[in-house]
């Protein structure tokens, strides 16, 4: 009858999960999905507890089983609680690695237990120590390059990579071949021992190669591999619903790794296997000064517009500037002013960085529009506030076929009658690559907090 049970229990799992990743797709119901998302794994980790031989230990299963959940409920909570808004792209790559990491040991210990009684269980149990160990190390990397740990250079060049890569890459898949022969002997032994070693060094290889201006991307593709691990997971344990979750992981993490290299205007190939290209200074802005401004003088052509779009980018992030952001957005329409934001899929550290940045600040999900969606608008707009961006609205992805992002499509904010650039300083972002748009006719800069800036132009309005 338990077995029933638990398939039931997987099922009512497995349908939560896909509600919750549908629910997960917009800003005003993505706290739902989250909550179902939750329901369903604890409904999938009882199960399994019911189901399987994890509580014949008595006492002591108990409470090492509650000892984990205490102690991982306990760093979860004080983690998230803790980490901000900037070092959220940081805390989503951890999570992936130690997705990646779960299942690798998890096929590990599946192994010593002796579970590989055929050469299926045997491959899924390499496929998923390779996979895993992949997405961990590499999205260690990948933390280490968006914390800006010096250990970890954003350009990291690697002689014949590809081949290195290829051949680490057979040394895996060789390993998991040695299972597979002989999953019992002292081969399959060798073999696990080879996959988990040379997997482990293919994902800081295959990483820390990629520039820090393509991690959103790899972000997306490192979470995809910890889903693929998982559903790999799940095969020789027998766990239907770590197949499903881990599954919708996956795909949806692929899908999202596609939609981000199509607004790149990159294939997926060629961030893993090109080269990156020497950052190269845009020729335009070379020998022209940036036009700057004060917060008054901006306050008296801001009072005057009938339509601002804000471009939101990593530096309001950096100074948290969201709240002020609304603030401005409601006095600039209640002084009859038309607000949107123009959002580019890869501005931030991470997939929906901006987004999660604005949905938090409460700024109404229908003015947070695609790049596409506002692009048309650009030219009929009267001022354009880009915050903190540099590379999604870097005109030289346009006209200049020597820049690194040249066919890169971006938010047009160069097309604005008026551009306000809200900037520390004249640096040249995380990228490092230069923007002629802070030395055309139609922009100036406020340099400052963008927090203050923001703040005070609200304060200009309320005086």
């Amino acid at each position: 009858m338990s077995d029933y049970i638990c398939i039931v229990l997987y099922m009512v799992s497995c349908v939560l999960f896909i509600m919750g990743i549908k629910k997960l797709g917009k800003a005003d119901t993505a706290r739902k999905g989250n909550l179902y998302s939750s329901v369903g794994m604890l409904i999938a980790v009882v199960s399994v507890l019911i189901s399987q031989d994890v509580i014949d230990g008595g006492l002591v299963s108990y409470i090492l089983i509650v000892l984990a959940i205490a102690g991982g409920s306990v760093v979860g909570f004080i983690w998230s609680k803790k980490v901000e808004m900037t070092g959220m792209p940081q805390l989503v790559a951890l999570f992936n690695g130690f997705g990646g990491l779960s299942s690798m040991l998890v096929a590990i210990s599946q192994y010593i237990a002796g579970v590989t009684e055929d050469a299926f269980t045997a491959l899924t149990l390499g496929l998923t120590i390779l996979i895993g160990a992949v997405a961990f190390t590499g999205s260690l990397i990948a933390w280490g390059k968006l914390a800006g740990l010096k250990m970890f250079k954003k350009n990291i060049s690697i002689p014949g990579k590809n081949f290195i890569n290829a051949g680490i890459l057979a040394v895996a898949v060789l390993g998991i071949l040695f299972l597979c022969i002989s999953p019992d002997g002292g081969l399959g032994v060798a073999g696990v021992i080879i996959t988990t070693i040379s997997s482990l060094v293919l994902g800081v290889t295959m990483v820390i190669t990629i520039g820090g201006g393509d991690m959103p991307v790899i972000i997306s593709f490192l979470n995809a591999l910890s889903g693929l691990a998982a559903a790999f997971a799940g095969f020789p344990i027998g766990n239907t619903v770590l197949i499903v979750s881990g599954c919708l992981v996956g795909a949806s993490g692929v899908i999202l790794t596609l939609i981000m290299c199509k607004a790149m205007n990159k294939t997926f190939a060629a961030l893993l296997f090109k080269t990156t290209k020497k950052k190269a200074a845009s020729a335009e802005g070379e020998h022209k000064e940036p036009k700057s401004m004060s917060v008054e003088d901006a306050f008296l052509i801001l009072e005057a517009a009938k339509s601002v779009v804000f471009v939101p980018g990593y530096g309001m992030a950096v100074a948290q500037a969201q709240h002020a952001v609304k603030e401005l957005c409601d006095v600039l329409e209640e002084n009859g002013c038309e607000v949107n934001f123009a959002i580019h899929p890869v501005a931030g550290r991470m997939p929906g960085h901006m987004n999660v940045l604005l949905a938090e600040a409460n700024v109404p999900y229908e003015q947070l529009k695609t790049a596409d969606e506002m692009n048309p608008q650009m030219p009929n707009t009267d001022i354009a506030i880009v915050i903190g961006a540099n590379d999604v609205v870097n005109p030289a992805a346009i006209n200049d076929e020597s820049s690194p992002i040249y066919g890169m499509p971006i938010v047009n904010a160069y097309e604005a009658r008026t551009v306000f650039v809200l900037k520390r300083g004249q640096g040249t972002g995380f990228s490092g690559i230069e923007n002629p748009l802070f030395t055309m006719d139609n922009t100036v800069m406020i340099y400052g907090d963008a927090k203050q800036t923001v703040s005070q132009l609200v304060v200009e309005f309320e005086n």
